[in-house]
């Protein structure tokens, strides 16, 4: 027999050596990253280099705490930069259509917010004084009387001419005109017909040289309107400068070397100035003051939000360079967004309605992005690249980037990228990013592999102790004891499944802890003991393990066909594991295995029905690849085989079966029955090893579970893979069955080894004459194989041919052979 495995070898547990404290509470927070040191380097590098492209890519299992480790790096890199300019939208004075950005320093965009905000409600009072003072209304007079007596003048000295030729210059509602007069009457059309021919004519004559001169007084008097208007528009500006200069030189001295916005009070004080008087005259339009800008009214409420400052990014409350993490990266939540207004049936906008994307939000420092949210927004990994390759932030609307519609819209002026992305995604995302899309190597050459497990020893253990120490006091639960903490790691190193290591899955063990500090308070605990990490992991199997619970109900009640006890030709427990999101466990499998005269196929039932995975069909494939090298080298291997998992009504992935598979192959052709106490996990190569497969432990308690309900007899026990015995972490009751000899774990090294523990028969080794003992396993099946590869040639033997060789009895292609029946004769 091969030597079982012993309680100790089937659970580590934490050494309380390398625990050197009695309480969380005596240990210091851990400094850095624990057991990320490749991760760790790799932010570091991309945070550091400047280079274009040098973009971060940080992949790893979720739950590693790669998102908050990365942003604490972050956060403290950030901390040592200076904070980046505040980012702010005004009018475009020489285009309307356009928005022109800003950047001032940290605080100066709030400041000129403000400050713009307080103009526009000083500066419609400070107009108004200004045009309805005296001295105002009197220049203006003058003017106006200047134009007008100017006017009269013109008009006398026509009329004075146009009497001497005995017309009268008359002024109608539909414009002056000339009529013939006796006198100081104005003749009627019938006295005008009434006149000899000569005089008529004569009047005529004049006539049309008055109205030519008429024609050139009144292009005089519309120069002279002309001129008269650009006066008082003169007068405007002269009014307008002086009533709001003063405001405006109060901003001036806010901002001194700012060139940017010198400029820009510049247009704005020549603007209003341009605009005086509309900016005083009282509304008329019904028409809503957005759409008025839209529609490019020159109104007073129009005007007046020309004037104010759409401050987009404002970094007046922040020291060091921003750090940010956009939740729903969506296309517009990236770029950002011009908003619209409904107005009278119509869809508005203007600069003020320009909204800040995360790109805005984290220019000069970080953006965190989730890849997988990313890709799933349309557009939105497409605008990421388009925007890091162009270096420039560009808002504007889906439907105009992909130019699917062309309308007459705001065209923000765009802002200069300096940004460092990092993305998070599983290394799936990573690697299928890297072999699909050709631009994603250009712009994250950055990448950060987070591991999901730690070595278990000394050192990182009190590094661990610490870790657990810190994340109790930040999340404010109770100190653990050293019992606790050790516990917490030994339920990490079975959730990785391998007792050498210790999980960096810090979600979990922070969960774990969650958990065990409510139990610690449910039993009035000050601190958290062993047996509250027991009750937190028990309590979470509870929840968890309904679906297990009915399976071995459905196991114990005869429903599902397992034996426990006994031996069966052709029939072997395998073992499954079902993964239910984070709950896993195990339950035995029934597989059996039936042979019949063919040509050398292993038929996998699963397969023809499309049950099967490509893993468990390679590892089925396998099995004829071995028993071809084995025992058919040197003749045709004459054997059909049918191997399935009876009622099995779901998919079937995975090798892990494929030993148990061939001991089942193995017993149906050497007639040998293999013992039912024992369940088999493993998969097989060519040559007959035995290799690794996962799951090892809920495999291993999901045989045990049916044993123990039925009744352990202390002949039940599991073969499993010899390279598996480090990655053994069991729980406690199978433990104690091991312990008091109940239950047995046996590793294997090679199908030799397994089969006799299965059967009470050795495996059998080639002897000098080439052939395996008749008393073995081997040499059965050997046997059997050269009955049917003889029985074969009987069945291909030509008519007519030696008796020896005959075959026994004629068979129409009809006739079926039935798995299991001997051949007609």
């Amino acid at each position: 027999m091969k030597p079982e495995l012993a309680a100790k070898d089937l659970y580590r547990h934490c050494d309380f050596a390398d625990l050197e404290f009695e309480t969380t509470a005596d240990l210091e927070d851990l400094e850095g990253l624990l057991g990320q040191p490749r991760a760790v380097e790799a932010v570091a590098f991309g945070v550091e280099i400047e280079c274009e492209g040098y973009n971060i890519f940080a992949f790893g299992p979720d739950g590693t705490g790669k998102h908050s480790a990365v942003r604490q790096m972050l956060e403290r890199r950030a901390a040592e930069r200076d904070a980046p300019p505040d980012l702010c939208y005004v009018h475009d004075f020489s285009e309307a259509r356009r928005a022109r950005l800003l950047e001032l320093p940290p605080g100066k965009g709030r400041e000129l917010c403000r400050a713009m905000g307080h103009l526009v409600e000083e500066v419609s009072g400070a107009l108004q004084v200004a045009v309805e003072s005296d001295e105002y209304h009197t220049r203006r007079r003058r003017l106006e009387e200047a134009l007008e007596e100017r006017q009269a003048q013109e008009l006398e000295k026509l009329g004075a001419e146009a009497s001497e030729a005995g017309l009268a210059l008359v002024q109608t509602p539909l414009g002056i005109m000339f009529a013939a007069r006796r006198g100081d009457e104005v003749l009627s059309s019938e006295e005008v017909k009434a006149l000899p021919e000569a005089q008529r004519k004569e009047l005529e004559s004049h006539t049309e040289v008055l109205k030519e001169r008429l024609q050139n007084v009144l292009r005089q008097f519309s120069r002279w309107k002309r001129r008269m208007r650009e006066a008082v528009r003169e007068l405007n500006r002269e009014v307008g400068r002086f009533a709001i200069g003063a405001l405006l030189e109060d901003i001036r001295e806010h901002f001194p070397g700012l060139q940017p916005v010198l400029e820009y009070l510049d247009a704005v004080e020549n603007d209003i100035v341009e605009n005086v008087e509309r900016l005083t005259a009282p509304a008329e339009s019904g028409t809503p003051g957005l759409l008025q800008t839209a529609l490019g009214e020159q109104t007073s409420e129009s005007l007046y939000r020309r004037y104010r400052v759409n401050l987009l990014v404002d970094h007046a409350e922040i020291s060091g360079a921003p750090v940010v993490y956009e939740d729903n990266p969506t296309y517009q939540n990236l770029v950002g967004r011009i908003e619209y207004v409904a107005s009278m049936g119509t869809m508005v906008t203007d600069f003020t309605l320009i909204k800040p994307g995360a790109l805005h939000r984290a220019n000069g420092g970080y953006l965190l992005l989730d890849a997988l949210k990313l890709l799933q927004h349309p557009f939105a990994w497409e605008g990421l690249k388009r925007t890091l390759r162009a270096k420039q932030i560009k808002i504007e609307a889906l439907a105009e980037a992909l130019s699917l519609v062309s309308t007459y819209s705001l065209q923000p002026q765009p802002a200069v990228l300096d940004v460092k992305i990092v993305l998070f995604g599983s290394p799936r995302i990573y690697y299928l990013l890297s072999m699909l899309d050709p631009d994603f190597g250009e712009l994250f050459k950055v990448a950060a592999d987070f591991a999901e497990e730690l070595d278990w020893d000394a050192a990182n253990v009190a590094g661990y102790a610490r870790l657990i120490a810190k994340l109790a006091r930040e999340k404010g639960l109770r100190p653990l004891a050293r019992e606790a903490v050790a516990r917490v790691i030994e339920q990490g190193a079975r959730e990785v499944a391998d007792a050498r290591k210790m999980s960096l899955y810090m979600g979990r063990v922070l969960d774990l802890m969650r958990e065990a500090n409510h139990w610690a308070a449910r039993a009035a605990h000050e601190t958290v003991m062993e047996a509250d990490v027991q009750q937190a992991i028990d309590a979470r199997l509870f929840r968890s393990d309904r679906v297990r619970e009915r399976m071995l109900e459905e196991i114990t009640r005869g429903t599902l066909l397992i034996d426990t006890e006994g031996a069966r030709v052709g029939q072997v427990n395998g073992l499954s594991v079902y993964r239910l999101n984070d709950f896993s466990f195990g339950r035995p499998s029934r597989i059996t295995a039936r042979i019949r005269l063919g040509k050398g196929e292993v038929v996998d039932i699963e397969r023809e029905v499309e049950l099967a995975g490509p893993i468990h069909s390679k590892g089925v494939l396998i099995l004829s690849g071995f028993l071809g090298a084995r025992f058919a080298a040197e003749r045709p291997l004459s054997l059909a085989a049918s191997l399935v998992f009876e009622q099995s009504y779901g998919g079937v992935e995975g090798d892990s079966a494929s030993a148990a598979e061939l001991y089942a192959l193995l017993s149906a052709i050497s007639g040998v029955p293999l013992a039912q106490s024992l369940a088999v996990t493993g998969s097989v190569s060519q040559q007959g090893e035995v290799q690794a497969i996962g799951g090892v432990n809920e495999k291993i308690e999901g045989f045990f579970e049916v044993c123990a309900a039925r009744g352990l007899t202390g002949d039940q026990g599991v073969l499993i893979p010899a390279a598996n015995v480090e990655h053994l972490m069991l729980r406690r009751p199978v433990l104690e069955a091991v312990e008091a000899g109940e239950f047995h774990v046996y590793p294997v090294t090679t199908i030799d080894e397994g089969i006799e523990l299965l059967t009470p028969l050795r495996a059998g080794v080639r002897g000098a004459d080439g052939s395996y003992p008749e008393d073995s396993v081997n040499g059965r099946v050997e046997s059997r194989l050269a009955e049917l590869a003889r029985r074969a040639r009987e069945f291909s033997a030509p008519p007519g041919a030696p008796e020896d060789v005959k075959r026994p009895g004629p068979r129409t292609e009809e006739e079926p052979t039935l798995p299991g029946a001997a051949p007609s004769r």
